[in-house]
């Protein structure tokens, strides 16, 4: 079989209405999107809510900087992790069935992951999905340090949030 190129994947740490996580798997062109408030959790089994949002242009994948008042996911933008991604199996029909399993190889999240899309609620307008780790090597136990607190720097510039807030004003 041959190798297939390595699919990017990324997360930014977005300070927008409200703090949250933009969790991007490259695929079909596009970066996939899912806004996920509390931020990955390297628990296994840790059932964290992925929105869906709207896919980004591939050249947004390491964007860090401001996004000024009044444009789409205006404030901060900080890239939290960056790397690969290989999905097990199609990840066109995974997504389709609402169950994507796939591996990371990011700076800050490796190992087996796994979206789950939910059964809507009447009045949703995006889909709700569940990012969850699955128990292997890179897994935490339940009382190990938050990989969000424990590492909250850019991996493209070594900045916070706060950092970048400076440089824009």
């Amino acid at each position: 079989m041959p190798d297939r190129e390595a699919l990017a994947y990324r997360v930014q740490k977005h300070a927008a209405r409200r703090l949250h996580y933009d969790f991007r798997l490259e695929l079909g062109g596009v970066l996939k999107s899912w806004a996920i408030t509390r931020g990955p959790s390297l628990v296994a089994g840790e059932r964290r809510l992925a929105v869906a949002v709207e896919d980004h242009g591939l050249d947004y994948a390491d964007y860090e900087g401001v996004i000024a008042p009044g444009h789409y996911g205006a404030g901060i933008v900080l890239l939290w992790d960056r790397g690969s991604w290989e999905p097990d199996g199609d990840p066109v029909s995974a997504l389709v069935s609402g169950s994507l399993a796939f591996t990371l190889r990011g700076e800050k999240l490796t190992g087996r992951w796994r979206l789950m899309r939910m059964k809507p609620r009447p009045g949703e307008k995006r889909e709700s999905w569940l990012l969850v780790k699955s128990h292997d090597e890179a897994a935490r136990d339940a009382g190990a340090p938050d990989i969000l607190t424990e590492q909250p720097r850019s991996v493209l510039t070594g900045r916070t949030l706060e950092d970048i807030a400076a440089t824009a004003a």
